[in-house]
């Protein structure tokens, strides 16, 4: 079992950054690739980011490249997601996530992750 837990949404203004963390516990982090997707009111979730056991393969949906930064650290059992130059179209509930299944290269469907944290809310301000 691996147990996922959020942290550092909030409100920003547009332009603005925010440092999201998800902080894990069960199963040897290092095991597993980490995601992040997102959803906002009416929509479904999507594909934000992920990257792999080690760290050195990553993913980005096309909506966030050159703005978003996954990465991870194993020893501190952390994932993270840095949001720069936000825009309003971010806002959403931001979710952490754990494939568990032994695939080696990151994915972006939503039906791989076998675990998932609670999330976090994201706000940004026009």
């Amino acid at each position: 079992q691996v147990q996922l837990v959020e942290s550092g949404g909030g409100l920003v203004q547009a332009g603005g950054s925010l440092r999201l963390s998800c902080a894990a516990s069960g199963r040897a982090f290092s095991t597993y690739i980490v995601g992040w997707f997102r959803q906002a009111p009416g929509k479904e979730r999507e594909f934000v980011a992920s990257i792999n056991r080690s760290g050195g393969r990553t993913r980005y949906a096309d909506s966030v490249k050159g703005r978003f930064t996954i990465s991870r650290d194993n020893a501190e059992k952390r994932g993270y997601l840095q949001m720069n130059s936000l825009k309003s179209e971010d806002t959403a509930v931001y979710y952490c996530a754990a494939d568990d299944s032994g695939n080696v290269l990151p994915t972006t469907r939503r039906d791989a992750y076998d675990y998932w944290g609670q999330g976090t809310q994201v706000t940004v301000s026009s």
